[in-house]
Order: structure tokens, then C-alpha cells, then sequence
């Protein structure tokens, strides 16, 4: 069954409208649903499997459900990653959020390789929600991962506040032989938690980003990962640590 989201409070006896020109295509056309199907839809406060009522411009749909299902990690994980180049960025928020990630916090680092226009990268911002969404309908998840884009690492330090739990994945903590400090950080974690894994670009983080910045410096293991796979790695290896272990 077809899965879509709404940023609405749901309740029985009552009808909703999916507007999204993109989710109204994909019902019309490519699925070609008829008045009287059913589809998952993903509510703000849960998720209720839904009755086509009427298809028009917009499909009005009708909770008739409810599913009692948990597919979201126990901790809010937030990746805050160094702008990547070609379509390296969008290869890994599409990976990380089928892996449970809650939100992306793309910045301008001091080794970032990519041209940041600001003028042009609102689109670019569009199309990286636009893929973190359908990733998120694809793999099942209940909410669609947020996109906040911080022009600097100052900018970005500036909200770090917000969480409870602050790791800079680093890659001279790596290559120093040091395996314990990701383990150990994530044994201070508790369920509920929000937590912001911090990633350089291409060349890593800098001394300098590291200190602004002022957290728990974490290694990934020994071997040196690629800028786009170091955050696969973490949301996994926390993944297996909150959820499997």
C-alpha cells in the first residue's frame, strides 16, 4: 500500500487533502488510483491507513485505521555534513534517511570544494527535500527529515545548542588508533535524546572547526572513510546500538 505524508493532526470521521502536485500525480497517474483505493497516510501525530473519497486537483482522503507501527530510531539524529561535490550530497541524505536519520544540516566548510550560490541553491535545497521524502515514503519512516542549511561552521556552531548530544566525527581521531570514543559517547545517550553527528566535506574538518565547534571528537573505526559514507556508518553502527543490540 502507497505511502504518503500529511503535516496534519488526524482524527476519524474527518477528510484531509493531499495538494502536493507531486503525491497528486503519483495517485492520478502513475499509480492511477480510483475513488474507494486505500493508502498509508503518514499524519503528524500517527499513521492511519486512509479511504479515497475524491480525486480532483487535490485527492481527499478519509482515515478509517489506525496502524500501530514504530519505524522511527528511539533517538533524534541529526547530520550535519560539509557540502559535498557533484551529487555525493544527495546520494547520502537519500542513503541516511532510509537509515533513520531525523534531519540534514548541510554547510559551507572550510575544505567544502562545492560553489554555494545563494541566489541558485534554494532549488537546491527544494531537491534535497524532494529526496529525502520520497526516501522516507520508500523506506517505511513516519516523519520526512528536515533541511537546515548553516552558510558557515560558525553558523552551524551557533546551533548546536539545540541538542543534547554534540560528536565530531573526525578523521585524526581515526588515524590515532583510537576505537572506543563512538562507543563510549553513545553509552551517554538515552532514548528521546536528540543528537547532531557532525561530518567534514572532501579533506575533512579542520583543526580550527574542530575547536569552534567544542564537542566529543569521535573515530569511526580504523579504516578512512569516504565524506559520504562516514554518516551510513554512524547512523548504522547507532542503529544497531539502540535498536538491534
Amino acid at each position: 500500500m502507497q505511502r504518503y505524508f500529511l503535516d496534519e493532526m488526524s482524527e476519524f470521521n474527518q477528510t484531509y487533502q493531499i495538494s502536493s502536485k507531486d503525491d497528486v500525480h503519483h495517485i492520478k497517474n502513475v499509480m492511477r488510483h480510483q475513488i474507494g483505493d486505500k493508502v498509508i497516510i503518514n499524519f503528524t501525530n500517527e499513521t492511519m491507513i486512509c479511504e479515497i473519497t475524491d480525486i480532483q486537483s487535490e485527492i481527499t482522503v478519509k482515515p478509517i485505521e489506525h496502524i500501530d507501527i514504530q519505524t522511527e530510531m528511539p533517538v533524534s539524529v541529526t547530520i550535519a555534513s560539509g557540502l559535498l561535490k557533484n551529487d555525493k550530497y544527495e546520494w547520502m541524505i537519500q542513503k541516511a534517511t532510509e537509515l533513520g536519520a531525523s534531519a540534514f544540516i548541510p554547510f559551507v566548510s572550510e575544505r567544502t570544494i562545492v560553489k554555494v550560490d545563494e541566489k541558485k541553491f534554494q532549488k537546491k535545497l527544494e531537491r534535497f527535500s524532494k529526496i529525502v521524502k520520497e526516501a522516507a515514503e520508500q523506506s517505511y519512516r513516519q516523519i520526512v527529515p528536515t533541511i537546515d542549511f548553516a552558510q558557515s561552521g560558525k553558523a552551524l556552531a551557533q546551533k548546536l545548542d539545540a541538542f543534547d548530544h554534540v560528536l565530531i566525527a573526525y578523521e585524526e581521531t581515526a588515524k590515532s588508533g583510537e576505537m572506543k570514543s563512538f562507543t563510549e559517547a553513545l553509552q551517554n545517550v538515552k532514548h528521546g535524546d536528540k543528537v547532531c553527528v557532525i561530518f567534514g566535506p572532501e579533506g575533512g574538518l579542520s583543526e580550527a572547526e574542530v575547536a569552534q565547534f567544542g564537542s566529543k571528537v569521535i573515530g569511526l573505526g580504523p579504516r578512512i572513510l569516504r565524506a559520504e559514507t562516514a554518516p551510513l556508518y554512524a547512523l548504522s553502527s547507532m542503529s544497531y546500538h539502540f535498536e538491534l543490540n
